[in-house]
């Protein structure tokens, strides 16, 4: 099984980045565009696990201590690892200091399971597209320019996911395993 922990987007939000996708789509079409209903903020890709692993990480992830609801907003574009030579385009995720401290629980969660911690720093975000060619980049720096200021709206959560990815030749499917709320229930 191919397993990822994410925190879920709005609806508002998705259809804002909906229409900004339809919007930069024709500009890059050698792009690969993600499907708008799939995107997610990607706490921990923990990828290939067997599947009777998958009740030990939920117990792991269900260890996670209570903390307060984190507020994001969504806003922005860019580019990973640069504007150059870009491999991903994203929309950017603002949020408390406790996104990253949520992240950084879950990963320390995991550890003990043989999950290795990730070495970059966190930085979330909600991937766009992907690129294999620069192809279009041009066009698409253009079409960003000429886009609408890039704010898609915000949300406060409690709660993150356990997905399971299935890869498709029409991209990845993803199935919610199990529901983590770490916001208003009391300690253990």
């Amino acid at each position: 099984m191919r397993l990822f922990v994410a925190l879920d987007i709005p609806e508002d939000v998705r259809g804002s980045l909906a229409a900004l996708s339809a919007q930069l789509r024709p500009a890059c079409k050698d792009a690969r565009w993600a499907r708008i209903e799939g995107l997610h903020v990607t706490l921990k890709f923990i990828g290939e696990t067997p599947s009777e692993n998958t009740a030990k990480i939920q117990s792991a992830l269900a260890s996670i201590p209570p903390r307060v609801a984190i507020p994001m907003f969504f806003r922005g574009l860019g580019f990973f690892p640069n504007e150059r030579r870009p491999r991903v385009l994203w929309a950017g995720v603002e949020a408390a200091p406790e996104l990253a401290a949520l992240a950084a629980a879950v990963e320390v969660a995991l550890e003990p399971l043989g999950i290795p911690r990730e070495t970059r720093t966190f930085s979330p975000h909600l991937t766009l597209a992907r690129f294999d060619t620069p192809r279009g980049l041009a066009a698409l720096h253009t079409a960003i320019e000429k886009a609408c200021p890039p704010e898609f709206g915000g949300a406060t959560t409690g709660e993150f996911y356990l997905y399971q990815s299935i890869l498709k030749s029409g991209g990845a499917e993803y199935t919610r395993l199990s529901t983590f709320s770490f916001a208003g229930r009391e300690p253990k």
